[in-house]
């Protein structure tokens, strides 16, 4: 009997010791979920009000989405500070390519003679002497010598008296030859010797503009230097800054990536009318 009773209490004082554990852990498990949706619940807020509230700038997309930005919009600042959109068909660019295909003829004359010096033609050589006498010289000094050579190798006549026809644009070479041409062959010259100097490509022009005070278009030369565009005219020895020409309307800008219009001055241009006597409406008319 007093075995039976034995046995009872320690079945009794087991279950107990069960329902003491089993009331134990049901006690730390809600304490445990509780803190688990606690902490989900915060990386969610988080989260949300991520979404709802403007992101703080991340470093990483502050830093490169500009910076893509400004190596696709920023160009090299144009003469005069006007805007210029890209020219991609008509006669002003047909004029241009084929010019530039007489270019490309003509500098392996000049490479020909750069090796053969006794074989190189009279026009060429005197080229050659412009170019070395800019490359003598920096900076302003340089572009100021380019414009006096090419002003002085070049006697002012317009194409209708040296060959016939209203307008044409001759290459540096065929101009010396004749020694004589109007203002876009000694712009065409200038560009080149420019270039040819050591001038980088990125900050030389050919301009056309619209003389207001003429009532007709005219053919410039143009280089940035330290930051301020100098313009060669044929009708001037001294530089002259874009912005300080008068009473001048830019039309064209010519350089290797191709030909832009100025956007502003075009529509200037139009609203002022040139003389009935000139061709000035005309951008490939005879220019002086």
């Amino acid at each position: 009997m007093l075995m039976r009773i034995l046995h009872g209490l320690a079945v009794l004082l087991a279950l107990l010791g069960i329902v003491l554990l089993d009331r134990a852990l049901a006690q730390s498990q809600p304490n445990a979920a509780t803190e688990e949706i606690a902490t989900f619940a915060n990386r969610f807020s988080a989260l949300t009000d991520a979404l709802q509230e403007p992101p703080a700038p991340s470093p990483q997309p502050a830093t490169t989405e500009p910076q893509e930005h400004s190596m696709q919009t920023p160009m090299e600042p144009q003469p005069f500070a006007l805007e210029a959109t890209p020219v991609t068909d008509g006669e002003v660019l047909a004029k241009w390519d084929d010019l530039v295909a007489d270019l490309r003829s003509e500098s392996e004359i000049l490479a020909q003679c750069r090796s053969d010096a006794a074989h190189c033609p009279a026009a060429a050589k005197k080229f050659l002497d412009v170019i070395a006498d800019g490359r003598a010289h920096d900076g302003r000094a340089r572009v100021g010598v380019i414009n006096r050579d090419i002003n002085l190798a070049i006697r002012p006549t317009s194409d209708l008296a040296q060959w016939g026809v209203a307008d044409r644009w001759s290459a540096p070479l065929a101009t010396l030859a004749s020694g004589r041409g109007d203002c876009e062959d000694y712009a065409i010259a200038k560009y080149v010797a420019l270039r040819a100097a050591g001038v980088a490509e990125s900050v030389v022009r050919l301009i056309i503009v619209r003389d207001l005070a003429r009532g007709i278009d005219h053919a410039v030369a143009a280089a940035r230097v330290d930051d301020t565009w100098v313009v060669l005219d044929n009708r001037r020895m001294v530089l002259t800054e874009d912005r300080a020409m008068e009473r001048i309307v830019p039309l064209y800008a010519f350089d290797e990536t191709g030909v832009k219009q100025f956007t502003t001055s075009v529509a200037d241009a139009r609203r002022r009318p040139a003389p009935a006597q000139t061709a000035a409406t005309i951008p490939s008319a005879l220019w002086r």
